[in-house]
């Protein structure tokens, strides 16, 4: 696929499970992002501060969820977002979050989760940062997700959010890099920030 293609068409997860390039691939509202960097003009790949986040994150979150019923699941692992009751093949939102946590295993699927997850969470870098912080918001939030955490690895701090009474983000908590992680929906998780950020 060319990137002339990826910005002028639109796409389905139909035309996504077709693709044969072997690189990542999100959908938002049929148009197509590429999160690989083999091809010109792409984004480049996770850094070494995201990677070591995103590992350190997902283990403690993994320990705490050792059996329980919720599951957590890392990237690539896609997440297909439906806007109503259009078939699998038909739907256009397809994104990978860095980490998600999925409490409803009826949305569990063999290619990966048909619904939102109950927390997804995004690391910054700079070729996502804009997506991640302006669409992809209004998407989970759209889709809904019930929290929203998204992290800067470069300046040592996370932004969490967790839907109102109206469907909306409207709690918005700031942690610095020596504060503890707390999730609405899950009291007794915390995760102490100043032990995510040692690897770098």
């Amino acid at each position: 696929m060319s990137e002339a293609r990826v910005l002028e068409e639109y796409y389905t997860y139909g035309d996504y499970k077709l693709w044969d390039d072997d690189l990542r691939w999100e959908l938002i509202d049929g148009k197509a992002f590429c999160l690989s960097s083999r091809s010109v003009g792409m984004s480049p790949g996770p850094g070494m501060a995201h990677q070591a986040l995103a590992g350190n994150l997902f283990f403690s979150l993994k320990s705490y969820f050792n059996g329980k019923e919720c599951q957590v699941f890392i990237a690539p692992f896609d997440v297909m977002l439906p806007k109503g009751g259009e078939g699998e093949d038909e739907i256009d939102t397809v994104v990978q979050p860095d980490i998600m946590i999925l409490c409803d295993m009826s949305k569990l699927r063999p290619n990966g989760i048909k619904g939102a997850p109950d927390v997804a969470f995004e690391i910054l870098s700079p070729t996502t940062a804009r997506r991640d912080l302006a669409d992809k918001f209004y998407l989970y939030e759209r889709a809904g997700v019930s929290e929203y955490v998204i992290a800067d690895p470069h300046n040592r701090v996370v932004f969490t959010y967790r839907r109102d009474a109206e469907g909306r983000f409207s709690f918005r908590k700031v942690y610095g890099a020596d504060d503890v992680l707390e999730f609405g929906m899950f009291p007794e998780l915390k995760i102490p920030l100043n032990s995510v950020w040692a690897d770098y």
